[in-house]
This record gives C-alpha cells, sequence and structure tokens, in this order.
C-alpha cells in the first residue's frame, strides 16, 4: 500500500527466463513468438496501466509489492508453459532495484 492516497505508479521491466532441453525438430526451448504471446495475454493486457489496488483482481487481498507481484507473474506464466521447462521471472522496480522467483 502506498501513503499516497491516489497511490503511485511504477515502470516495471520484466526478464523471463525458460530452461530446458532443446527440442532436435525446432531447435528451440520455446518459440520466442509463443512466449512472448503468452506475456501479452496474461500479463500485460492484465497488468499494464492497471492500478493493481483497485482494477487488478488477483491483488484485491494482496499487497501489491514488488514480490507479490513478481510470484503472481510466475504463477500465471507457470500454468500455460509446459512442465518440463524451468521458469524464473525477475521484476525490475527500478534499473539497479529487482526481485527474482523463485530465487
Amino acid at each position: 500500500m502506498c501513503n499516497n492516497p491516489n497511490y503511485h505508479g511504477h515502470n516495471y521491466e520484466l526478464e523471463v527466463k525458460v530452461v530446458g532441453e532443446t527440442d532436435p525438430d525446432t531447435g528451440y526451448v520455446i518459440d520466442m513468438g509463443q512466449l512472448k504471446q503468452i506475456i501479452f495475454e496474461e500479463i500485460e493486457q492484465r497488468f499494464d496501466h492497471k492500478n493493481f489496488n483497485l482494477d487488478v483482481p488477483e491483488f484485491q487481498s494482496l499487497i501489491p509489492s514488488a514480490e507479490h507481484i513478481c510470484f503472481v507473474i510466475w504463477q500465471l506464466l507457470r500454468q500455460r508453459l509446459p512442465n518440463q521447462l524451468d521458469l524464473t521471472v525477475r521484476l525490475y522496480e527500478t534499473p539497479r532495484n529487482y526481485v527474482e522467483y523463485p530465487a
């Protein structure tokens, strides 16, 4: 929560790391276009230019700290990716301050 009654905003930077075996047929761990589309659908459409406290159901009962936002992003992406792929999400609040899940 913010002490300002009108809240405040951030311009976060999101880094998504997917690790797994390279598919010998495609040469990919995951198709980057497919990953970009998943991030767009699950994260950008849900969170971009939104007031997390008021507009995002995931944060109706959860404080939208960078740590919580990162974990929620991880959960949303995890459900869309094959189980055999490892996933790490890093969320930058500033160029030098970030949180990562799993840590």
